[in-house]
């Protein structure tokens, strides 16, 4: 089946919480390197979604969502950034795709939409970091990104152990 990318606007994303947090919590389950550690509950998930919310009715934020009929199986968060020398840039981050829906092209899907999402804010760089050795930093090489750097040790994985992340960038616009 495929997929369909939809932009949330806050009341959609609110209410799309619990379905975020299943994404969240799955993929942590499954080992992705995303700020959470094994054990990770639907509640903490859940408040994690609803931290993004203020920012996302700022505007500073937009998610994305790929969604099969009316299930969420991705996500993608594209942050501007808000330093006033830095008008030019957003991060993406957040990019996840349920372990049922993998090597389906969501993952491709997701990432050109958080592109375009770049270049339709006026913003032209774009910025990421992943686990060195993932399927995401294959998948950011595949849609040209450029690897910028790896920093040992970064951050912990789920089950504890450090690893490496490699840093990208991408010029999205003129």
């Amino acid at each position: 089946m495929m997929a369909s990318i939809l932009k949330l606007d806050a009341a959609a994303a609110r209410a799309a919480i619990p379905q975020l947090a299943d994404i969240l919590v799955d993929a942590v389950a499954h080992g992705a390197s995303v700020n959470f550690m094994a054990g990770f509950s639907q509640a903490e998930a859940a408040r994690f979604w609803q931290g993004q919310m203020e920012a996302i009715e700022a505007g500073g934020r937009e998610l994305l969502v790929a969604e099969t009929g009316s299930k969420i199986v991705g996500t993608v968060v594209v942050t501007f950034a808000p330093q006033p020398n830095g008008p030019h840039r957003a991060e993406i981050g957040k990019m996840l795709v349920h372990s049922s829906a993998r090597r389906q092209g969501i993952g491709s899907a997701l990432l050109q939409a958080a592109e375009a999402a770049v270049r339709a804010s006026g913003r032209t760089l774009a910025h990421l970091d992943t686990q060195t050795g993932s399927a995401g930093e294959a998948l950011y090489r595949a849609h040209g990104w450029i690897e910028y750097g790896v920093m040992p040790r970064h951050s912990f994985t789920p089950d504890g152990t450090l690893a490496s992340a490699t840093f990208f960038y991408k010029q999205v616009g003129p």
